[in-house]
């Protein structure tokens, strides 16, 4: 058995996207979704009691930081980390592979796994994809990643295929280390960089493996997103019907609906919460980076169209105020607005796909968010 059941609804007669429903053992998923990220346990500025009321479903944690800080056996004792967190919601762990891989000059890559010395005080640790395996079963997520290596953007066609190799040696040890496969579904990733060769041959070994779902890893380290979407056309061709595809990384409102096209079920990404701390949001009408000095006097709400908290109760004056004075409640509410809008951004992709328009809301929306821009 397995812990998670994906159900196809519908798809649009004129692309590759689909609805579907996501069975997971803490609740209802409906896709294509966006998944909040709380890499440390917590979605920065939110409360869980806040993200459900914006409508998230499922959240996303990190397994290299939870082990690292405040350990996985801590959050295990807990009772799991929705117990810890107080999250009854479904998550989903990363495998940390792309943290690990990130650290450069404090890392070495062996067949067995990845030495690498923490960013927090510099200790030595080492992991497997059997460790990966063991935190993630000890933080007891709804969905699980596979130990992977990101191979960077640009690598030459040598670096990318071994790593792609070595990937899949992972996703075969970490499948075989997973025993609680009723309460927690383990995916395994697609790499391959941007070579469509590599990418195709790691699809199919993977699919082959029979995981009940599959992620697609290695996008959006710096390639053009003309190659991206090439890249994610190409990968869910390649992977089942009756099995979710989670996009890793992604999340600006293009990206998404550009994603949800070519077939992908799920996205995340650190850019909605990241760019509200600094000032920016999402509106309907493109970003706004609401710290600047024109809106000091503009007391309309950050965007006429969004019925969020924010937008419902304060302006653009008042949002740039708390900025400027450094108050947290600016990063609070900047933060709550834009998860909101992408959370809704999802549900009207998703109602396009049932009325089969969804090619023709892309093409009003980024008419709209470029304001008419020629690219769009």
């Amino acid at each position: 058995m397995t812990a998670i059941k994906y159900h196809l609804i519908k798809k649009d007669s004129k692309t590759k996207a689909r609805v579907g429903i996501l069975e997971t053992p803490h609740g209802i998923i409906e896709t294509p979704v966006f998944m909040p990220v709380g890499t440390q346990a917590t979605v920065k500025s939110m409360t869980p009691e806040e993200l459900k009321e914006i409508g998230a479903t499922i959240i996303l944690s990190n397994t290299y930081h939870l082990y690292l800080r405040p350990g996985h056996k801590i959050i295990e004792k807990a009772g799991g980390l929705h117990k810890f967190m107080n999250w009854d919601r479904a998550i989903l762990t990363d495998s940390g592979g792309f943290q690990v891989f990130s650290l450069n000059s404090l890392r070495k890559i062996t067949e067995d796994g990845v030495e690498f010395r923490s960013h927090i005080d510099g200790s030595r640790h080492f992991f497997t994809p059997e460790k990966v395996i063991e935190i993630q079963n000890a933080l007891g997520s709804d969905i699980m990643m596979s130990f992977d290596e990101c191979a960077p953007y640009p690598a030459d066609y040598d670096y990318v295929k071994k790593s792609m190799e070595l990937t899949i040696k992972w996703a075969e040890r970490g499948k075989r280390a997973h025993k609680n496969t009723e309460k927690q579904a383990l995916f395994g990733i697609v790499q391959g960089g941007t070579y469509e060769d590599l990418r195709k041959e790691c699809a199919r070994i993977l699919v082959d493996m029979d995981f009940p779902g599959y992620s697609i890893g290695g996008l959006s380290v710096g390639e053009p997103k003309n190659v991206m979407y090439e890249i994610i056309d190409l990968t869910t061709e390649y992977l089942p019907e009756d099995k979710p595809r989670y996009l890793m990384g992604v999340g600006s409102p293009d990206d998404l609906i550009e994603g949800v096209i070519r077939g992908v079920d799920m996205f995340d990404c650190v850019l909605p919460t990241r760019i509200a701390r600094n000032g920016t949001v999402f509106t309907s009408k493109g970003k706004l980076i609401v710290r600047d000095a024109p809106y000091a006097e503009d007391f309309s709400p950050l965007d006429e169209e969004c019925d969020c908290y924010t937008c419902r109760n304060y302006s653009r004056a008042y949002i740039r105020h708390l900025f400027k004075a450094n108050e947290i409640l600016a990063a609070r509410l900047a933060t709550l607005h834009n998860l909101y809008f992408l959370i809704k951004l999802m549900g009207k992709i998703r109602e396009a796909i049932r009325q089969d328009r969804l090619l023709e809301f892309k093409k009003s929306f980024l008419k709209k968010y470029y304001r008419n821009k020629e690219e769009c």
